[in-house]
């Protein structure tokens, strides 16, 4: 049986007693119900037709490539050209508070881009880094990424809180970590989840880019076959991208104090460790962060979250970039998994990036206001 795992990600985490969300296609499904019945498992189909649900998330776009910038649509989900697009615009029209550069290029050679935020009020200045969409399919990331940077841009001069986290420090924010394999999703398949990178060997394309860092590199719950969701690659930043954003978060370690990547989806708030369960050394300051963080979400829709170490609160996962951050000296580093649990999967509608957003920008205003607290 050929499925698609949506989660977990790879089958060494299924064990007795473990929701499974699993994309089938048609011909499969009619094999797959009756083996489930006899083998006496329990299933709910969520989304009955996904190619129709596919088809009315990105069958609308023709209409909205003419809009012009200023009226940027933040609650719909945007090409990979359309967001490289809006940040070069920001860059010429909010030169004050934003400047783009380019921290590489990735296995197909486009630029990575991102956005340093913030008022250049002083020569030394701490910061916070902010990632969205390792995983191509998870769209609701870049669409966060985008909206922090709208909010920030729209409310700087009116609230307080934002005026003094753009006062006191820079934001780094990569809108799209994953260029290549965004723009396959849009273009090909929409669940792609991978990087781009070809194979020699195998005709499989693409290497899990939340397992190709170097930190416990290719151990637990990371794949060694090419084919494979979680594949961690041929060696640790074999994938540019990869090696690019570690180059320049090594470069700056000094300076970044908190790193937070955005992925969906199961409504989570991760923190360190991925590879193993263990306690951080600062587990006290890093966990009331989580603790308040996840209550400032909650507190606009009642929407619940999870947190607590990655490992045991979702899957031990080796070479992830949160770990990774963490092991270079980021004192904070947070993986969030944003909405929902399962209903819509990747395939979370437009009507839902607002409060999603709007939840999640509670979310990272806490921990960044905690951060200058000094809670270390």
């Amino acid at each position: 049986l050929q499925v698609d795992l949506w989660q977990p990600s790879s089958p060494f985490h299924i064990v007795e007693g473990t929701v499974t969300d699993v994309r089938v296609p048609q011909n499969t499904s009619r094999g797959l119900l009756p083996y489930l019945q006899q083998a006496n498992i329990q299933y709910t189909i969520l989304i009955s037709d996904l190619q129709e649900a596919v088809e009315n998330q990105t069958g609308l776009r023709s209409y909205r490539n003419r809009r012009s910038l200023s009226e940027y649509n933040y609650e719909v989900y945007h090409s990979l050209e359309e967001i490289q697009d809006w940040m070069y615009h920001l860059n010429k029209t909010h030169s004050d508070l934003v400047h783009m550069f380019s921290v590489g290029k990735s296995y197909e050679g486009r630029p990575l881009l991102v956005l340093k935020l913030g008022k250049r009020s002083r020569p030394y200045k701490k910061a916070v880094w902010i990632d969205c969409g390792i995983h191509a399919r998870e769209w609701i990331g870049p669409a966060f990424c985008q909206w922090f940077v709208k909010e920030a841009l729209q409310t700087y001069q009116t609230d307080p809180a934002m005026k003094k986290m753009l006062t006191q420090l820079y934001f780094y924010i990569m809108p799209v970590f994953n260029v290549d394999g965004y723009h396959f999703s849009w273009t090909n398949d929409r669940f792609w989840r991978k990087t781009r990178s070809k194979n020699t060997r195998f005709r499989c394309h693409g290497v899990d880019a939340n397992r190709n860092w170097k930190v416990k590199w290719c151990d637990e719950g990371a794949s060694f076959h090419p084919c494979d969701d979680t594949y961690c690659g041929p060696f640790p930043e074999s994938e540019p991208e990869v090696k690019a954003v570690a180059h320049f978060l090594r470069k700056h370690r000094k300076q970044i104090k908190a790193y937070l990547s955005f992925h969906a989806y199961a409504q989570m708030l991760l923190y360190p460790y991925s590879y193993k369960y263990a306690t951080i050394p600062n587990f006290s300051c890093v966990e009331s962060a989580a603790y308040n963080a996840v209550n400032a979400l909650q507190s606009a829709y009642g929407i619940r979250y999870r947190y607590g170490p990655a490992s045991s609160t979702l899957y031990v996962s080796s070479g992830s970039s949160m770990d990774w951050a963490y092991k270079n000296g980021i004192p904070y580093a947070f993986a969030f998994e944003l909405r929902d649990t399962g209903h819509f999967g990747f395939l979370l509608p437009e009507t839902l990036i607002k409060p999603t957003c709007t939840e999640t920008m509670l979310a990272v205003k806490n921990i960044t206001l905690h951060l200058l607290k000094k809670c270390h």
